[in-house]
């Protein structure tokens, strides 16, 4: 007897089997005779809640329309062979199962990339074949069927309890809105007008990422690999980015091999033409960093969400803003779920919103399914009032991490002649008023120092 049949004749005699396999099996998996018996016997137990006999079954059969007389035959001959007093060992079966659902829809989804590739299927671009790919390879039968409060309880009573690893910031408050860091699989969004300070956040966060052992990718599409490397150099070299071209050869090499003794973590550069790539081209990027240079990071930055690429749909005339930059930050996130990394980057405000000293979720542009799929969303705003005081605001828009509402607004020190942010005097929160403000809980001091927030793990 076949699989197949092996298979189907469980399905009607083996109620534990049936429930845990059927929501994973489909017809597609199946040819011939053994096609239209699985179609049946799953229309049965969907609309009964119970598998058919045999009798039922072939009754159900002979009243089913668009099939020949042969095939009714073919369907009825497969059910005289099947020898229900032979039980299979469940484990085993359900192993086997597994497997089997796990090969079809792999060989489905290669026959549908090849549908695609030879331009036969007209609703799919190239984009999706990683995606049908990865589908297929995912297919497990998963023995969890959801959270039971009640019984799960201790389950729950862990998670509140286990420690999580993140990627903690070296500025004080971006810390406490994150409860200790940015966790892994997560997107993370500035918004800010021109100017203001996207990629300053990033090339800052990133040289302090890696001050702290963490290894770093950074992907711009906005600046060329050199200028972001010459922002992270002032940084890391505490000179002012009008200034590096200055010093000599020798006083170059001794801060940057200085930098390099203090700095434990790797950052990799990588730029991209303007609006022309996406997922697939970060994803073959971070495939070769492994194989070639044994390269996995950390983090990610992308420089910024606005200029990449869809990999599932085309930009045209025909497509909308929203729907392409929502396209471009799920695959973002998807990436960042694949990878098991958090992955930073930014978007523009609307022209209103860079105007504004009180940017608001609305004042994203393009696409307001944006801020639907980031986890963490905050605005950073300037005036010139806190361009006198070497300072910008942040603006809580959006926090799965936290209470939104606490600390919503604060703000941090800003040297842009050496690419840097820093926390400030206590005295600075106290002009910001908010009713979610909360008194900040560090006491005046440098929180600059990076050594402290050596790669750890945060509660």
């Amino acid at each position: 007897m076949t699989l197949e049949k092996t298979i189907l004749k469980n399905l009607l005699v083996n109620e534990d089997y049936c429930r845990k396999v059927l929501p994973f099996i489909k017809d597609e998996y199946f040819s011939g005779e053994d096609k239209i018996l699985f179609t049946q016997i799953n229309n049965f137990i969907m609309e009964y809640n119970q598998s058919p006999n045999v009798e039922a079954l072939s009754i159900e059969i002979d009243s089913l329309r668009g099939i020949t007389e042969e095939e009714a035959k073919a369907c009825k001959s497969a059910l005289a062979t099947f020898d229900f007093s032979e039980k299979s060992n469940e484990d085993w079966l359900t192993k086997t199962t597994e497997e089997f659902c796990q090969e079809k829809a792999i060989y489905h989804a290669m026959m549908q990339a090849i549908e695609i590739m030879n331009n036969k299927n007209g609703t799919m671009q190239k984009g999706a074949i990683p995606v049908l790919l990865t589908d297929a390879l995912a297919v497990s039968f998963d023995p969890n069927i959801g959270h039971d409060y009640f019984e799960n309880s201790d389950q729950r009573f862990e998670f509140y309890h286990r420690v999580e690893e993140k990627i903690p910031f070296d500025l004080a408050f971006f810390n406490d809105i994150t409860k200790g860091g940015l966790p892994k699989k997560t997107l993370n969004i500035a918004l800010a007008g021109t100017g203001v300070g996207k990629s300053l956040f990033m090339c800052h966060c990133a040289a302090a990422n890696i001050s702290a052992g963490y290894n770093v990718l950074y992907i711009t599409m906005e600046m060329s690999e050199e200028k972001i490397a010459e922002r992270i150099d002032a940084n890391l070299l505490n000179v002012d980015i009008a200034d590096l071209e200055k010093l000599s050869k020798d006083m170059y090499d001794k801060k940057i091999e200085s930098a390099k003794a203090k700095a434990h973590g790797k950052l990799i550069i990588k730029e991209y033409p303007t609006a022309a790539a996406g997922y697939n081209h970060f994803r073959n990027l971070l495939n070769e960093l492994r194989l070639k240079r044994s390269f996995s990071p950390d983090i990610i930055y992308v420089d910024y969400l606005n200029i990449c690429s869809s990999s599932r749909i085309k930009a045209g005339g025909n497509v909308n803003s929203y729907t392409y930059i929502k396209s471009i930050a799920e695959e973002l996130r998807g990436l960042a779920v694949e990878f098991n990394v958090p992955l930073v980057s930014a978007t523009q405000t609307t022209r209103s919103g860079y105007a504004s000293s009180d940017v608001e979720l609305t004042d994203t542009s393009e696409s307001f399914g944006l801020p639907a799929t980031a986890d963490l969303m905050f605005a950073l705003i300037s005036t010139e009032t806190l361009e006198q005081l070497s300072q910008i605001q942040v603006k809580q828009l959006k926090n799965r991490y936290n209470d939104p509402t606490v600390n919503r607004k604060f703000v941090v020190g800003i040297d842009r002649a050496k690419m840097r942010l820093y926390d400030v005097e206590n005295s600075a929160q106290m002009d910001i008023i908010d009713s979610g403000q909360e008194t900040p809980v560090f006491e005046k001091g440098n929180f600059n120092n990076r050594d402290k927030f050596k790669k750890l793990k945060v509660v």
